[in-house]
């Protein structure tokens, strides 16, 4: 999944895209790149972000998604948490939903999606603010209550009408999590996989954590900005493909897409050799 972000305050590449035909652009150079399909979204929900008022984001992700859907030869995704929004960006040709608080922003959101017959990405996110939700983020056990929480906005969506095709349920890396929380639930990704009910998509890309991760092993003192973060995605993206993740969402669609479709095929080497 290629992200497309029509913002002017995305943590990592806020701004670039904001105009919509660049936005265009640049997501039809992702397919090129191997993209299997884009994500189009018109409000941040990096953490501390601003809320944009519904007609800013449709007015964003509206002339990027008709065009996307009808250019791209991949289905567009759009990334918003507004069932209003949501229903035009399907309207103008969006595929598939994608969420970042699961339908707990909005409850018209599984309804419009139950409706149009539309794909479904349910996030977990800690709470349902991106502006707080970094705020000294507590679990017991984060694979437990990411994996429980997923689990109930999944059986949701199915009890408003949503097809079991049409679910994927993503941990949300970053969404209220700290470094030690992200490590685990990659670390434990097959458990994940094994109680979230659906397709599990997987978003890693570019993310704080690795820049901590990366400056602590590189004795820097602060974080690596986001654009020294594409090689510890990629090892993300190989690890979570390998431990059963569906989708992997990146900024970065080339290297991912060669990583993946290489993993792919020593997968099938080996078990060919198996049997």
């Amino acid at each position: 999944m290629g992200i497309v972000n029509v913002t002017p305050d995305s943590f990592s590449d806020g701004g670039r895209f904001l105009d919509a035909g660049a936005a265009v652009a640049h997501g039809l150079e992702l397919v090129a790149a191997g993209a299997d399909l884009l994500d189009v979204g018109g409000e941040s929900t990096r953490p501390g972000a601003t809320p944009v008022a519904p007609d800013d984001e449709r007015a964003r992700v509206l002339p990027v998604v008709r065009r996307l859907a009808t250019e791209a030869g991949v289905p567009v995704s759009v990334d918003t948490r507004r069932a209003s929004v949501a229903a035009d960006a399907i309207e103008a040709g969006a595929a598939i939903v994608n969420d970042v608080s699961a339908g707990r922003f909005d409850a018209d959101m599984a309804r419009v999606v139950a409706e149009a017959g539309v794909g479904f990405v349910l996030v977990h996110m800690l709470g349902d603010d991106p502006r707080t939700m970094q705020d000294d983020p507590r679990y017991d056990d984060v694979v437990d209550e990411v994996g429980a929480s997923l689990g109930v906005r999944v059986d949701a969506a199915r009890e408003a009408g949503v097809h079991d095709d049409a679910l994927c349920a993503d941990p949300g890396i970053g969404f209220g999590k700290r470094v030690s929380h992200n490590l685990e639930l990659l670390t434990r990704l097959p458990e994940l996989v094994a109680r979230a009910g659906a397709p599990v998509l997987v978003g890693t890309s570019r993310k704080t954590f690795i820049g901590r991760v990366l400056a602590e092993a590189t004795g820097a003192t602060a974080p690596l900005p986001p654009e020294q973060r594409d090689d510890g995605t990629l090892a993300t993206v190989v690890w979570a493909v390998d431990r059963g993740a569906a989708v992997v969402r990146v900024h970065e669609v080339e290297p991912a897409a060669h990583a993946v479709r290489l993993l792919t095929l020593m997968h099938s080497l080996d078990a060919r050799a198996v049997a």
